[in-house]
């Protein structure tokens, strides 16, 4: 197998262990919601930057507006359609420059059926207000899709390092950062977001911990296709097991979904 064929593979949204879960989450929320409202849906990808789940969206047919305030970014996405070159997708996707606060200036109609917001309140000085205005963005029984990163998952992984006083500042600080050298400026506990999610007025309809393992596995581990389907399936059967909530506290990211 010719070594891009191989790359292309080991990043596909739908296979790769990171992401695989995620997708099947949203492809099922999409699913869903399309069969209720017996059209395609109008999708907000709120810090979607390089369309990562934006370009799959749009072209399964949906109309995805990505927000993002990084004009690299979205100069990525533009390429990233480019190098897809799927006319649907080219055609029922669109990106602006900007923040939350530019939901309440798109033109979405009654509101947006579905908002992806990944990995963009640990980046936010005010994840409430994004929350607000996300929930002002919505359409009534519009969806959210929200990840985060989990304070849980660094301990351990500090932890198996043997950084012993970084993976007990995580654990004890009031933002889950492990010391100055910490690349993000929070991370959250489960409970923390689902209170968040509440108090803008949303219902949660699911939470689950994802990659429980595979950011912990070295990548010498991943090497084979094999490999990779047989972590992949670890972390299917975790996502389904009795214990899936005590398991899922381990997990790198938090999936929220609440409706409206």
């Amino acid at each position: 197998m010719p070594e891009e064929h191989r790359r292309n593979r080991r990043s596909s949204l739908a296979t790769s262990p990171r992401t695989a879960l995620l997708w099947e989450r949203i492809h099922q929320v999409v699913h869903d919601s399309q069969h209720r409202l017996g059209r395609p849906l109008r999708v907000v990808d709120l810090g979607g930057g390089t369309g990562g789940i934006a370009v799959p969206l749009a072209a399964l047919g949906h109309d995805v507006t990505v927000v993002d305030p990084s004009p690299d970014a979205l100069a990525s996405l533009e390429r990233r359609v480019r190098e897809a070159d799927n006319q649907q997708a080219a055609s029922h996707l669109t990106s602006v420059q900007g923040d939350s606060a530019t939901l309440a200036h798109l033109d979405l109609g009654h509101g947006a059926d579905l908002i992806t917001c990944h990995g963009v309140l640990e980046l936010d000085d005010e994840p409430t207000t994004v929350l607000r205005d996300i929930s002002t963005a919505l359409a009534p029984q519009g969806m959210l899709s929200l990840l985060v990163a989990q304070r849980t998952a660094v301990v351990l992984a500090r932890a198996l390092a043997g950084r012993f006083a970084q993976a007990r500042t995580a654990l004890t600080s009031t933002d889950g950062r492990y010391g100055d050298g910490d690349p993000l400026p929070r991370r959250f506990d489960a409970a923390t977001v689902l209170t968040l999610v509440d108090e803008v007025g949303l219902t949660v309809v699911d939470s689950q911990g994802l990659r429980v393992f595979t950011d912990l596995v070295p990548s010498a581990f991943l090497d084979t296709d094999a490999e990779r389907e047989a972590l992949l399936a670890l972390e299917r059967a975790i996502s389904t097991h009795p214990d899936r909530d005590l398991l899922g506290r381990l997990g790198s990211a938090l999936h929220v979904l609440a409706r409206r």
